[in-house]
Order: structure tokens, then sequence, then C-alpha cells
């Protein structure tokens, strides 16, 4: 089906949906499928934090990890034009959360509550629209000090003294310092405009960190040199492990306590998420923008719907520490930057997002490529969190607009970070109510109304 120059990529109505399948709706593209399959290696990093977290087999996380995979493919079939993720920002403080239950079938209980709830709060979004409201509801100081807690968490824990940096101290070491410089520097922004290698490189944001990480672990003893398998080539899922070691009809349901007690995390994870529909489109806003023969629709209710669909569906079959979140953003970024290339480098902006995440999806099934990258697994997880780290710290630092800003979400980071959730939130809200100058807010405000 094809799309005439100006219009909609081709769709099968289905209310707020837009149904598209690969090759009857869109083109498949070659330079996403490259990419994804590199790539894959990002997925898999999901893999040591279930094993580490909930205390279950290598095998049985990776059976979770493909069923997410083929989950993220929901966005495009439903019409959703993001290359969709984790909540990643959550990921240290959903594992502080857990860290309160007995490793086992409580733990587990909690964490499919919480994913539940996340899930629930997705969809009531979506249904409501109302995530615009709460979010602007959310004083600035309470979301720098989530975003705060989310970075002193990933950072503090990878160089805790149980933390992966005193396992592969190079590897994360010299790993670490190549992300930050891809990622953020800007004397490699300066290169990547004056020489193509370099910008080539940039496209691919942590996977040269990755590569670099795969080559020195194994120079300096930290990591075992990858064996590639070759025989059985795909990985069949574990469902009835699954359903007898980790889903909710095997192990029951959690109890009413433990909904209440997962409330405030589901709370601050949904807080966390929603700054991925902001992002997602004014990604989209920039590639529209740049291109005239296509019209792509981005509706951040969609997306909310889908991303809870996720969350639900994995936690009554596969509940996942990192949770469902819309967007990967560096992965879009970089397919938008392609498709602003015109029509000849990438047909529709659908086809190359839908394009790398079935790719993913059917890579980390894919056993050859997994025993490639599964030495490198927990170095590769050890830089997410330490770029995310960095970029929780900035975009905090930018939300604050003062002083008092700035010391509550210092203060309600570090409590966030070391007593969980609940202590975190409440103390921020204390603070806030205690520090706050209302009467100096309401002047302001009614001054910026009368401007």
């Amino acid at each position: 089906m094809k799309r005439e120059h100006g219009m909609e990529q081709p769709y099968w109505a289905a209310g707020i949906f837009k149904i598209r399948l690969p090759f009857i709706h869109y083109k498949w593209e070659w330079s996403e499928t490259l990419q994804a399959l590199l790539m894959c290696a990002t997925c898999l990093g999901a893999i040591p934090i279930l094993t580490s977290t909930l205390g279950i087999s290598f095998e049985l996380a990776w059976s979770m990890v493909i069923i997410n995979g083929f989950l993220y493919g929901l966005h495009t079939l439903l019409g959703d034009p993001v290359v969709p993720g984790w909540i990643t920002p959550s990921i240290p403080l959903t594992i502080a959360f857990l860290n309160e239950y007995a490793l086992g079938i409580e733990r587990i209980q909690a964490l499919i509550a919480l994913q539940i709830l996340v899930g629930v709060i997705f969809i009531i979004m979506g249904i409501t629209g109302a995530a615009g409201k709460l979010i602007n509801v959310i004083p600035n100081s309470l979301k720098a000090g989530i975003l705060l807690g989310a970075a002193f968490a990933a950072i503090s824990g990878e160089f805790s003294a149980t933390g992966r940096f005193g396992i592969y101290p190079y590897a994360i070491f010299i790993g670490g310092l190549i992300s930050y410089y891809v990622l953020f520097s800007d004397g490699f922004k300066s290169l990547k405009k004056k020489y193509s290698w370099a910008a080539v490189v940039g496209k691919y944001g942590m996977l040269p960190a990755v590569i670099i990480s795969i080559i020195v672990g194994p120079l300096f003893g930290e990591l075992p040199v990858p064996q590639i398998e070759i025989g059985t080539v795909i990985k069949i899922p574990q469902f009835a492990t699954l359903f007898r070691e980790v889903s909710p009809f095997g192990i029951g349901f959690p109890t009413i306590g433990l909904f209440i007690s997962a409330i405030p995390m589901a709370i601050i994870a949904y807080i966390i998420a929603f700054g991925d529909f902001v992002t997602s489109e004014a990604l989209i806003k920039e590639a529209d923008e740049a291109r005239k023969d296509e019209v792509i629709d981005f509706n951040s209710n969609r997306s909310n719907l889908i991303s809870g669909f996720r969350n639900i569906i994995l936690a009554l079959i596969a509940p996942y520490v990192t949770l469902a979140g819309p967007l990967w953003a560096a992965v879009t970024a970089a397919i938008s930057q392609r498709y602003q290339d015109g029509r000849k480098a990438m047909d529709s902006l659908v086809g190359g997002v839908g394009t790398f995440r079935w790719v993913t999806a059917i890579s980390v099934a894919l056993i050859p490529i997994v025993s490639l990258v599964q030495p490198v697994l927990p170095v590769a997880l050890s830089l997410t969190l330490l770029v995310q780290g960095y970029v929780c710290t900035r975009l905090a630092m930018n939300i604050c607009k003062s002083d008092t800003d700035r010391g509550i979400a210092g203060v309600m980071g570090a409590v966030l970070a070391v007593k969980g959730a609940a202590w975190g939130f409440a103390l921020g809200i204390i603070l806030f109510i205690l520090l706050s100058d209302f009467k100096k807010s309401k002047v302001k405000a009614e001054e910026v109304k009368g401007v």
C-alpha cells in the first residue's frame, strides 16, 4: 500500500489505533535492520537486572526478554511512530523499592503489584487525557528530586561495595568514558559535522562503548572471550516455567498491602515516563516539519494506552523490573535523523521504527547473537545506568528555578536513593510545604498572567 505525497502512511483504522503491518503498510528498511542486529545487546541488558533482582535463572530471564521484545512491536502495529523502550531512569528506584522485600515470591509479587499499577495509570491517562494536567501540578523541586534520586541510585549502585565496578573496573571505566564522550561531548559534536566516520559512530549511540568493552574486558581478564554458539538457532521462551515461577497465576496475586505500598513508586515511575511523551512529540514534530511528503500522527493518548497494555501483559506473564516505557529516545532520534534525509533515504518514519523493533525482537531470540554479547551484558547494563545518571542529573538541574528548588531536590534525591520512593516522596512534599513562599509564587503567577 503506497502513500501519496503529503498524506499519512496507509493503515487499517481501529478507533484511536492505526494498524500497520510490515511489507503491507510500510517498506522494510535495511539500514535499521543492521543497526537493530547490533543494538539488541542493550535489550539483553535486562537479563542481569532480572537475574540479580528477582533471583531467577539466566534462561528464564532470557525468555522474559524475548516476550518483552515482541510486545515492543505493539507500538508500530497500533499506530505509534516511535521506538519504545524501558522506563530507564526509574530502574535504580524500582530496584531499591523491590529490595525492601525478601528475595523470592514476595519480591516478585511486589513487582507484579507495581507493574499493574503503572499499567493502570498509563491507561487512565490515555483514556482521560489527564497526563498534561498531572505533570503541571507537580512542583519543579519534586520533579528534580525524583530525577536526582534516580541519578544517585544509578551511579552509587555501580560504585558500591557490591556494585559491578568492583568486578569489571577497566571495562566499565573505559566504556563509561567513551559513552560520555560520544553522547555528550561538544568536541565530538564538532567532529560529527566535519568527518563522516564520526557521524556514523555518533548514530549508534552507546554501541561503540559496548564494542570497546567487549575488547577491553578479555584483555584485562575481566570478561571471557565471547564464544558464538552454532547449532540451535532460535530460543523458545520457557512459558511453563514462567507460569510456575513468576506469573501471578502460578505464585499467587499480590496482597492489597503490596498494592498500597507500591503506589508511591508507581506514581514516580509514571512521572519519569511522562517526560518521554514530551520528548516523543518533539522528535516527531521535528521530523514532520522536515518532510512534506508524509503526515506523521503522534498521539500521546494512544502511546499511553499501548504502554499501559504492555505493562499489564508483562505483569501477568513475565513481570519486568525495567518496566515498559513509551520511548527509546536515542534510537528514535537516530532514525528520525536519517528520515530527514529524504524519501529516498527512508520511505516512511513508520518503516524505520517498525523495522528496528521487529528486528530487535527477533535478534534477542537468536542464540548465535546472544552468545556473542552474553559475556558483556553486565558491563552494558552498567554503562546504561551511568549514562542515565548523567542525563537525569543534567535534567534535574535544568528543572530547578531557584535555590530552594535545588536544595529540596538534593535532599529528596538522596533520601529517595537511600530509603526508597515512599520516604523520598513524602519528605519532598513536606519540605516543599515548609520552605516555599506561596505568597511570592502567587504574586509572580499573577504578574505573568497580566503580561
